[in-house]
């Protein structure tokens, strides 16, 4: 959808997050945003990222990540490599100003989540669409678009 408030050509819906991905059998993809991609594909984003993919892997679904060619780190490898930023912790254990759980409970409250590139149909950027292996065709841009 445009900035025109959806009065241009595309036919779309938008659905929350946590939503069920066949949801009636209606979503015919599922595209999301990326705040670094690796070299091979894996990328970091908000929580609950990860499970939209797998999900929409599961009911065979395409997955799409759109972002900005500067969100792509060529000198990451991996998600394995891209460090996610923790949350403060009295996010999960307080509301309302009150402590839900007991002293010295850990608490893993991580602002990101990492999702590996084999759920990623393709990536796509201002300069074209990548597709797998990321690698390969990260190069193949980079030499195009230079």
């Amino acid at each position: 959808m445009g900035t025109d408030g959806g009065r241009d050509s595309h036919n779309c819906n938008l659905r929350q997050h946590g939503g069920q991905p066949d949801a009636c059998g209606r979503i015919q993809a599922v595209v999301v945003g990326a705040d670094r991609i690796a070299a091979n594909g894996d990328f970091a984003n908000k929580i609950g990222t990860y499970n939209v993919a797998i999900l929409a892997k599961e009911h065979g679904i395409p997955f799409y990540v759109a972002a900005p060619w500067s969100t792509i780190d060529t000198a990451t490898a991996s998600g394995d490599e891209i460090p996610i930023e923790e949350r403060p912790a009295v996010e999960v254990t307080h509301h309302g100003g009150k402590q839900l759980t007991p002293n010295g409970v850990g608490i893993c409250n991580p602002a990101f989540d990492v999702t590996p590139a084999k759920y990623v149909t393709a990536i796509i950027t201002e300069r074209g669409v990548l597709r797998a292996p990321y690698a390969e065709s990260l190069k193949e841009m980079e030499l195009v678009t230079g």
